[in-house]
Formats: structure tokens, sequence, C-alpha cells
């Protein structure tokens, strides 16, 4: 039994509880601490299905991706924002990490407000339920350009970009999470291509100060690793470490295609990786060395990235499953292992500490996943997590509770009544 106070925290964990006291509510199956989707673009919800026609490339992918980044306003960048964060809801997701980089108005004027599209995302998490860590990105060029100097944004990301480190770390500095709790903010580099290297110096001390989280996408791609290492004779990881990127609050994502030495960085430097298992499969991207940097001392987490699909349970078990594949071999983690990436891990990597753990006094966030379902019935309870992560999907979620609060009470959202309705509307405006 989990009692939560009016704090919306736990006050206690209880086992062996004959019957529930009244006014319990009932959780049928098998609870956990809310899962945290710690990499997020909330406007790729927009792309699903319509990028899975023909061949390419990430970087064909990512011409679709410019097309619907260039409508969207703050109110639609809400009504999408709202929507996508109600699906996560019903797939048990508590806190996301929303890697926030379309800041201005096309062509680049910024806004009234200069975080208009970043207040937009903070309160269309409110709106859902979800707690939200707002990464604000930099994003400052459409590559290395000659020396490593950056070539200037392309006509499709002057909206992205705030021109220097400086001029990004002012306007950060103005985001203001509403009262009530649920959002913090942290800091995000775009990748090396978007962000010169000497650029990299303002966006670390903006985090240190705050002691806030802070991403950066690393490595998703062979052939940013080839232009950084032509432009700065080093690799991506290097470039990072070099700059004093790398380090406990720091997470990489991706992370996909590294060197030894890259490893090793990550590791010693106690640097967290996001995995999206989902996302690179997707862009046909690679799998990572996902156990390798475990091992050298990384913590792993998961994301939904670009939300080909929505399911933590899915970036958990794809974890494993893509391990096998390329190796041959099974058994890489345990459920539990996986299912901490996807919750305490995540969590921690988005500056909610307190967060994704079902004990006295932590944040009472958390989800059920049906054990009665066509793909859960059936194993003994004893198996339980080992069915959640190897056979259940977002749609056996039955309850999502974010401070005490149900939000998904048996897989119906409590503010988004009609939650399909409200992503074809939302998607539809910005097609």
């Amino acid at each position: 039994m989990i009692e939560t106070g009016a704090d919306g925290r736990i006050t206690a964990v209880r086992r062996g509880v004959g019957s529930p006291p009244r006014g319990a509510v009932k959780l049928r199956g098998l609870t956990l601490p809310g899962f945290a989707n710690a990499h997020s673009h909330a406007f790729h919800r927009a792309l699903r299905g319509t990028v899975q026609v023909g061949s390419g490339t990430f970087w064909t992918w990512r011409e679709m991706m410019y097309q619907v980044a260039g409508r969207l306003t703050p109110d639609s960048a809400y009504a999408l924002g709202r929507a996508a964060y109600a699906e996560m809801a019903l797939a048990g997701i508590t806190c996301v990490g929303e890697f926030h980089y379309l800041h201005h108005g096309p062509g680049g004027e910024p806004y009234d407000d200069p975080n208009a599209m970043g207040h937009a995302l903070i309160s269309a998490a409110r709106d859902a339920g979800l707690r939200i860590t707002l990464l604000d990105t930099a994003y400052l060029a459409s590559g290395f350009g000659r020396g490593g100097r950056g070539e200037p944004p392309g006509r499709q990301q002057l909206r992205f970009s705030d021109g220097t480190a400086e001029a990004w770390a002012e306007r950060a500095a103005q985001l203001r999470a509403p009262e009530g709790g649920h959002a913090r903010t942290g800091a995000a580099i775009h990748s090396v291509r978007a962000v010169p290297a000497r650029e990299l110096g303002p966006i670390v001390e903006w985090a240190e100060e705050r002691s806030a989280p802070l991403h950066v996408h690393l490595s998703e791609q062979t052939a940013e690793n080839d232009a950084c290492q032509e432009a700065h004779g080093c690799t991506p990881t290097r470039l990072l470490a070099d700059h004093g990127v790398l380090g406990r609050r720091t997470t990489a994502v991706h992370a996909t295609h590294l060197t030894d030495e890259d490893i090793k960085l990550i590791g010693d430097s106690s640097t967290g990786v996001c995995m999206c298992p989902t996302t690179e499969r997707d862009l046909a991207d690679g799998i990572g060395p996902a156990p390798r940097l475990e091992r050298a001392g990384a913590t792993l987490s998961l994301g939904s990235d670009s939300h080909a699909v929505v399911d933590l349970l899915e970036e958990a078990r794809a974890l494993e499953l893509d391990e096998r594949l390329r190796t041959r071999t099974r058994g890489h983690w345990t459920a539990a292992q996986l299912l901490r990436a996807a919750t305490e891990d995540g969590h921690a990597t988005l500056g909610w500490p307190e967060a994704g753990r079902l004990e006295a006094g932590m944040l009472a966030d958390f989800t059920t996943v049906s054990l009665d379902s066509v793909r859960t019935a059936g194993p003994p309870l004893r198996m339980a997590p080992e069915t959640a992560v190897f056979a259940a999907s977002a749609a056996d979620i039955r309850h999502t509770v974010v401070g005490g609060e149900h939000i998904v009470r048996d897989a119906r959202h409590a503010y988004v009544p009609d939650v399909p309705a409200a992503l074809a509307e939302a998607i539809g405006a910005v097609h």
C-alpha cells in the first residue's frame, strides 16, 4: 500500500496489508515509479507516419522535420505539446525532458515574450498533468564551417538561433517556471555541429551557476564525427571534454558512434547517456555501445525522442533486444536494471532526484501496469517485472499518478478526455 500526503509526496509504503482502508484507491497490477522520458522533441509527434514513406536517411528525415517546425506558433506548439504529453501520461510517463530549440518566430524574429515557445511547452505539460524539465537548447550554426568557426544558420534554422551563446544565456535566464512545482529548467547544446567550440563555455557556465542539467546530442551520425575530425582534428566527445562539457550533470543523448577513447572519457567523467532505441532504429542511426558505456561508468536513461512510438517499456525492451541482435547473446541487463533506467536514473538526469523510487519522502509519482491483458496474462506474479519489460506495452498502463493526483485512471486521462482527437486536431493544424 502506498500512502501519500497533501504535499504530493509518499508518506509510507506498506507491505502485506490485508485489506485496504476506507477511501483507498485500488491499483490492480504492477505499480512502479513513474517513467521519466529523458529526451523529447514534442513537435516531432506531428511527423509520425508521414516520415515512414519511401527510403532515405536521418538527413532526409530532417528536411521533413524543418517543414513542420516552420509552421509552429506558440498556440499550436501548446496544443501539440499538450496532446503529446497527454499521450505520455497514458503511457505511464510522469516526467519529460523537453529538448527545446524552437525559440523564435519564422525568420528568427523574437516574440514579444522571447520565451513564448518555451512557456507554451511548460504550460502544455502542466495541463497534461506531467512534470517537465525544459532543456533550453543553444542552436547557433548550420555546420562546423572552416576551422570550426561555424556556418551561419540556414533559412529553416533561423528560428532556432539566438546568434551567440551569450544571447542564448540572456534569453534562457528569463525563463520562469510557474508556481506549482511541476517545471524545472536546464540547458542543452544541440550538437557540436550546431554550437561552435568557442561558444560552448557560456552554456556550461550557465548550467553550472544554476546546478542545472546539461544535455547534448552526441555522435548520432557518423557524418558529424567525420566533419568534427576535419574541423577540429578530434571526435565530438573529445571536443566536449576539452571544453569542460562532460561531467556528472551532463547527459549525452544517443552516443551511437564512439571510439574506445570516447567511451573512456564519458565514463571517467561520470557523464550520463540517454539512449533512444526506437528513434535510433527508426532513423537507421545504428546501435550505440550501451553496455560498454555503463561498464565505463555512465548511467543510462531512456527517451522517446522523435516519438515514432511513445512507450518507455518498449525503449527499455529495445535496449536489451537491440544488443542481443548486435552481439547474438542474451541477458545484458535484468528487468530491474532496465526499469531503473526508465525511472530513477531518468529522473536524476532531468534534475528530479526526489522522484523515481517508491519510498517515503519521495514524490508520489507512479504508474500501474496491467498484469491481466492479452499481453501480460499468465506468468506468475514473481515474474511481474520481466512481464512488464518484455511483454507489456504502453497500452497496458492502467493508472498514472503525479504528486498523489490521479492523472490517468483506468486508462482514461483526467484532463484530456479524448487524447486521440486532441492529437489529430493539433497535428492537422501544422500540416
